[in-house]
């Protein structure tokens, strides 16, 4: 019940940045239903395909496809009251790309995966959604832009997961150790401007 609610909360929160980059790319309401929904089930569906879980999560369950509908078409109507689409859409994704990674990594977990395969879909669950969101949209994607702690937040959030699964016999444990240091991370990136060294190596010939 717990990795359900988790994916429900992603789901839910992921659909809501899909349909506010659906808004700054003037998309018409059938566009936001499918940006919405392509970003909230896209690194669930990446996850459980590579897992062989049978079926996808939100074929098993339709509730999935419906919140991510519900939150595109409050978008809809609502996105032009926010001051600024993109300050929110970051935080938001924050806030998505935790509860996903916990998701992911805890589907893993539950499937008696190796600590390899749960880092990988921990991250596959939290980055791919997003990453279909603004490739369709022409936005650079988020865990592509120079030195952004995105992929990074992911994978230390999964890693947090598996620490706190072998400390603690708590089954809430890995999902707020994961929850909390992915989010602290990603949020560090945004207010303390946090980034990773680029490569300054000496442009390509032509």
């Amino acid at each position: 019940m717990t990795l359900l609610l988790l994916d429900y909360a992603a789901v839910l929160v992921f659909a809501l940045t899909g349909a506010l980059v659906a808004s700054r790319a003037q998309l018409d309401i059938v566009g936001f239903f499918f940006v919405g929904c392509l970003t909230a089930v896209g690194g669930g569906t990446i996850r459980d395909l590579l897992l062989a879980r049978d079926p996808v999560f939100w074929i098993a369950d339709p509730m999935p496809l419906l919140l991510a509908s519900s939150a595109a078409l409050v978008v809809f109507f609502t996105a032009h009251l926010l001051e600024s689409r993109y300050r929110t859409i970051l935080w938001l994704d924050a806030v998505a790309l935790s509860v996903a990674v916990a998701a992911g990594a805890g589907v893993a977990q539950s499937l008696d995966q190796s600590p390899s395969i749960v880092l990988v879909m921990g991250v596959a669950t939290g980055c791919f959604g997003g990453l279909m969101r603004d490739v369709v949209c022409n936005e650079v994607p988020l865990v592509l832009k120079q030195g952004e702690l995105y992929v990074t937040a992911a994978f230390a959030g999964a890693g947090a997961a598996l620490i706190a699964s072998a400390l603690s016999p708590h089954p809430l444990a890995p999902i707020v150790a994961c929850m909390s240091t992915c989010f602290a991370l990603r949020a560090g990136s945004l207010v303390f401007g946090w980034r990773l060294p680029v490569y300054r190596g000496r442009p390509p010939r032509r």
